[in-house]
């Protein structure tokens, strides 16, 4: 066998036993675009890994999309101005946060019928699902508070101060929830039976959290920031760990526990993928473009499949004295999805 052989050999052996998310870290490309149409903006989305559903918010509705085709499968109407949807599978229920109704909205998981709308605090963003108190968070961040909603009765059943402007919230599945305060630059731990906050963790050098994810088996969360920032962070102790370059104007972040890749995307059309390496070891992989104005993701953790919301925005529109930060007009029938694969292209 010649040099060069025993050289391909050896390499092809080293890369065998790799783990996945060290040869895959920098493959991620665009790999389909589906095109909703419609009008509209968009916030979150949520993945339904075991019926392989979609759920993408869309100004007045929530698009289905099948996981696999990227097939509209069905819609959810009539709805204000969504912001987010929480799955709970084992109650066969979804919760969608209609911001401008001031309301948490119910449906049924399998039909897509609305079962429910109940008030909560002012324009509910974020929202999840506890699966120890088989309660649901309503992130409010017009009145800067949380709204506990009781799954058995569909009725809200308490109110938590959160002393700031909540964003993204996660849970850990040990009974805690975790938000970002945007505007007060911290984090905020929830006994979710006790129903309290019991910690308000600063990010620092971190600024204006925005995006959040939880590595639950580690105890970490990495909270994407508007300084181009993404904070690792301990769920135990509050310490900022480590910070990693990102895009500017976070407003995602996912982990992949099988390929222990961070990712965010940005509205300046980025998305950086992050890999830890080892405890406490990160290093930026690669990063992606995107679209512009691309802000938020969610990932299948069955195939490691992004999806991204995009559109077609017109031109910018010029600053006035009271419209300094206007935002381009979408073009309508122009939304979509951008999904993104790992893997060879």
């Amino acid at each position: 066998m010649s040099r060069i052989q025993i050289q391909t050999v050896l390499t092809l052996a080293i890369l065998a036993l790799l783990p996945v998310s060290a040869q895959a870290a920098d493959t991620y490309h665009l790999s389909k675009t589906v095109s909703i149409g419609g009008d509209g903006g968009w916030d979150y989305l949520s993945v339904d890994g075991a019926a392989r559903r979609v759920y993408v918010s869309h100004g007045t509705e929530v698009d289905v999309l099948d996981a696999d085709s990227g097939k509209i499968v069905g819609k959810i109407e009539h709805l204000q101005g969504v912001h987010g949807v929480a799955l709970a599978p084992d109650l066969g229920r979804g919760f969608i946060s209609d911001g401008r109704a001031n309301a948490a909205v119910v449906f049924d998981l399998k039909t897509l019928k609305t079962l429910a709308q109940i008030e909560t605090g002012k324009n509910p963003d974020a929202i999840v699902y506890e699966p120890v108190t088989h309660k649901v968070f309503t992130f409010n961040g017009g009145s800067g508070d949380a709204t506990l909603i009781d799954t058995a009765t569909n009725k809200a059943v308490g109110t938590i101060d959160l002393g700031g402007k909540p964003e993204f919230a996660v849970v850990d599945g040990k009974g805690h929830v975790f938000d970002n305060l945007e505007d007060k630059n911290m984090l905020v731990k929830i006994d979710a039976t006790k129903q309290t906050v019991t910690e308000h963790w600063t990010l620092a050098p971190g600024d204006s959290p925005s995006s959040l994810a939880i590595d639950s088996k580690n105890n970490r969360l990495f909270a994407g920031c508007h300084n181009r920032l993404l904070a690792v962070i301990s769920a135990d102790t509050g310490k900022v760990i480590t910070t990693l370059p990102i895009g500017e104007g976070v407003d995602a972040t996912v982990f992949d526990p099988q390929t222990a890749l961070v990712i965010t995307t940005s509205g300046d059309g980025t998305m950086t993928v992050v890999h830890e390496d080892k405890a406490d070891k990160y290093h930026v992989a690669e990063t992606v473009q995107t679209q512009k104005r691309s802000r938020t993701l969610t990932l299948d953790e069955k195939t490691h499949r992004l999806f991204v919301p995009a559109a077609q925005f017109a031109a910018e529109p010029a600053p006035t004295p009271d419209k300094p930060h206007a935002r381009p007009a979408i073009i309508p029938g122009s939304f979509s999805v951008l999904v993104f694969d790992a893997g060879k292209q």
